[in-house]
């Protein structure tokens, strides 16, 4: 690669065709004790499960870290199949790991609704009824930003999934049959919502690309994964007022009501410091409390980034007492732990 490519993409490193395989080999590396490489970009626990219980698969574009291969761990996914960067990991890729986890218990696929995931998933799912593989799939489409009564198929799947998977990850250890994880993990995707903002967009790191532009000043609710448009641009608000704009929307859309049980997460999406993130969830718990919600967990941090974009999402679920327990069982993946 010239130098000159370098200096225009800044970022560290060595050659763009490879970025995917070298991070995923630094993660394992850096995670050894937790998590392993189970085949080309198929990352998996270090220490597996017992076969007798159904195995949480999850699959997505690599450039987005710690998401999804973060979350691999005991308590969470058994298995992330990586694709290149903001690229879906082909059906074949899908289907290897599907194999893999063919244990008898079976497989939940979670996948999110963004067109090549779901391609590649249908495809797999095609695959593994034909190879008799017990496999059930649940796709996340919580963004609202298409607007609160577009059907769940139009809606984009974000950081939502993170949440999902801990709770059909506690539920599998747990014992629970596939169709009882399913019910579990479906019953909080439709109680969900979450909505992203964004003030400056991310770069491709293999070609230095600008996904979308956002001049100085101007802010936009609703931007997608990758800075897909969203509709909502706006001057520049503050923290107080994107939060309340934002948790609006989201209570809008889950008219969460006076006793309800709920969890509130930020998502930072790669350039945003903590400190504003916890300026806007301090709001955004302020506007639940104020309503009567038990703000029953929330968490600031970055889940499922898109390298040095600038902004956050913000994520809201009603809980039943299921998932409430869950969210709190033991879990010990890299980036979401839960001590005994």
């Amino acid at each position: 690669m010239a130098v000159e490519e370098k200096v225009l993409i800044k970022k560290f490193i060595n050659n763009p065709e490879t970025i995917t395989q070298e991070l995923l080999e630094g993660y394992t590396m850096a995670y050894a004790d937790k998590v392993a490489l189970g085949g080309e970009n198929i990352v998996v626990r270090a220490n597996p499960k017992s076969e007798d219980k159904v195995a949480i698969v999850s699959m997505g574009g690599s450039g987005h870290e710690p998401a999804i291969s973060g979350f691999v761990g005991e308590g969470m996914l058994d298995c992330s199949v990586v694709g290149d960067i903001f690229a879906a990991p082909g059906a074949p890729r899908v289907f290897e790991a599907l194999k893999k986890f063919d244990r008898g218990a079976g497989i939940l696929l979670v996948v999110l609704n963004h067109a090549g995931d779901v391609m590649s998933a249908n495809m797999a799912m095609q695959l593994a009824e034909r190879a008799g593989i017990k496999v059930k799939m649940l796709m996340t489409s919580e963004d609202i930003s298409a607007g609160l009564d577009v059907p769940d198929e139009d809606r984009r799947g974000l950081a939502g999934c993170i949440p999902l998977y801990k709770i059909a990850g506690a539920a599998a250890e747990e014992g629970k049959s596939l169709d009882e994880i399913y019910e579990i993990a479906e019953r909080f995707n439709k109680q969900m919502a979450t909505l992203a903002v964004a003030m400056k967009s991310c770069t491709h790191p293999q070609n230095g690309a600008t996904i979308a532009e956002l001049p100085d000043g101007e802010m936009e609710i609703g931007m997608g994964q990758h800075g897909e448009g969203g509709g909502g641009r706006s001057a520049l608000l503050t923290a107080d007022e994107t939060a309340e704009r934002m948790i609006g929307q989201l209570m809008k859309k889950l008219s969460p009501a006076k006793g309800d049980k709920v969890v509130l997460y930020i998502n930072g999406v790669g350039a945003t410091t903590m400190m504003e993130l916890f300026l806007v969830y301090r709001k955004a718990h302020q506007i639940l409390v104020d309503a009567g919600c038990e703000v029953v967990e929330g968490k600031v941090d970055e889940f499922l980034t898109v390298q040095e974009m600038a902004g956050f999402q913000m994520i809201l679920g009603k809980v039943d007492d299921d998932h409430a327990t869950y969210l709190k069982h033991v879990s010990d993946a890299p980036y979401w732990t839960v001590l005994k």
